[in-house]
């Protein structure tokens, strides 16, 4: 009788702690997906899942005023739907024998929390980026769009108001109650960054946690209201950096250049998609459909022969005003207001959306002949975010202080 055990031999045994570190570590990372309206996929049902939303009574004085003693017409509920297909993520560690035998630390359930705090990161991003799909975007001050925000341009308490009476005009609803399904005060929920409520806290309206006078059930991560407003800090909140400031090298006549400088890879993946937008001085250029970039000679090409100064900056404007001479642009952000049902998630807690996988040493057969490796998975085996009703969620786009 084997009567060796290890803690890789014993993983399944111990299943359902690492799957409830793994779930605890993402949720702490979670701050976009947490007000969301959930749903869960049923099993052998496809990949794509809906979410529902009752469509509103068209008032009409003249068709709701009742004639005497006779009954009306009823009216049918109606409902809108919105779909959106469901995406796995994943990633998982190898452990040694001689590390399961040698450390001091739990390995497997400290592998568990971090790729909890991975995946929940991810989770993050998927539905944050989701959010910011929605086309009811203000910008601050007196910006018209992105790339016209400046470093004056911040997140203020006027900002916070005009939300709100967009909100209110569009009736979105409030929410009514905390995650734990206690009772608060109507409020919307607006998700920033700390950059952001740095700048909102200067003011004297500013209303934190600790100040609040009637003692409510807070949110994770609340850190104040304001105007009806809760705010919760989220350190994943939306940043538009600028993708690309390089500078051409020579003189050049053609539809090819050379840029001055080795462009990062979020640059390079730019540059690489054909018909994309870029500047070179002050003139805007389009990228061939195919071979816009050659990585090797840092080599761009346009989709039009052009006559180019060496030197001239080569950027794009996708964050803030460009600097009239470096082109350089301020980082935007996406500060996020809403109301209840305003956008739809997959429950990463329900079904088993998340999960550990643990596999044991000398569960690989043939591959691992002298039982070496043991493997930590985690896995969101479906999950998808999507904008339900863009009318109350407002994406406020500005520049927060240095």
């Amino acid at each position: 009788m084997n009567t060796t055990i290890s803690t890789a031999n014993t993983a399944y045994f111990n299943k359902t702690f690492y799957d409830r570190k793994l779930l605890d570590t993402a949720k702490t990372r979670l701050v976009h997906a947490n007000f969301g309206q959930k749903r869960s996929i049923p099993r052998n049902n496809g990949k794509r899942v809906e979410f529902r939303k009752y469509d509103l009574f068209t008032p009409d004085t003249d068709k709701l005023t009742l004639v005497e003693g006779v009954t009306p017409t009823g009216q049918s509920l109606t409902q809108s739907k919105v779909e959106a297909e469901v995406k796995q993520y994943g990633a998982y560690v190898e452990i040694s024998d001689l590390l399961d035998l040698t450390a001091y630390d739990s390995v497997i359930a400290d592998s568990a929390e971090l790729l909890g705090e991975q995946l929940g990161t991810v989770v993050e991003w998927v539905t944050r980026d989701a959010m910011c799909e929605t086309t009811n975007v203000q910008y601050a001050g007196d910006a018209q769009q992105r790339s016209e925000l400046t470093g004056s341009h911040k997140l203020t308490v006027e900002e916070i108001r005009k939300a709100v009476r967009t909100l209110k005009k569009n009736k979105a609803r409030p929410f009514t109650s905390a995650m734990d399904g206690s009772n608060r005060k109507p409020h919307f929920v607006c998700i920033c960054s700390p950059d952001a409520t740095y700048d909102l806290q200067s003011d004297s309206l500013w209303q934190d946690v600790s100040k609040y006078s009637n003692a409510e059930q807070i949110y994770s991560g609340e850190i104040g209201r304001l105007f009806g407003v809760v705010f919760v800090e989220a350190t994943e909140a939306k940043v538009y950096h600028q993708t690309l400031l390089n500078k051409t090298v020579t003189n050049s006549s053609g539809a090819t250049f050379m840029l001055s400088n080795r462009p990062g890879a979020e640059a390079e993946a730019y540059l690489s998609t054909g018909g994309n937008k870029i500047w070179v001085g002050d003139t805007e250029y389009t990228l061939a459909a195919t071979g816009s970039y050659d990585a090797t000679n840092k080599v761009v090409k346009l989709s039009a022969a052009a006559t180019l100064t060496g030197g001239a900056p080569v950027y794009t404007k996708d964050a803030g005003a460009p600097d009239p001479t470096t082109k350089a642009a301020p980082d935007v952000h996406a500060t996020l207001i809403f109301g209840a049902d305003a956008y739809g998630i997959i429950d990463v807690a329900g079904s088993g959306a998340l999960e550990t996988i643990i596999k044991p040493r000398g569960s690989a057969g043939t591959t691992d002949p002298l039982d070496q490796r043991s493997t930590v998975g985690a896995k969101v085996a479906a999950y998808t975010a999507k904008v339900l009703n863009p009318l109350w969620l407002v994406k406020i786009e500005h520049c927060v202080s240095d």
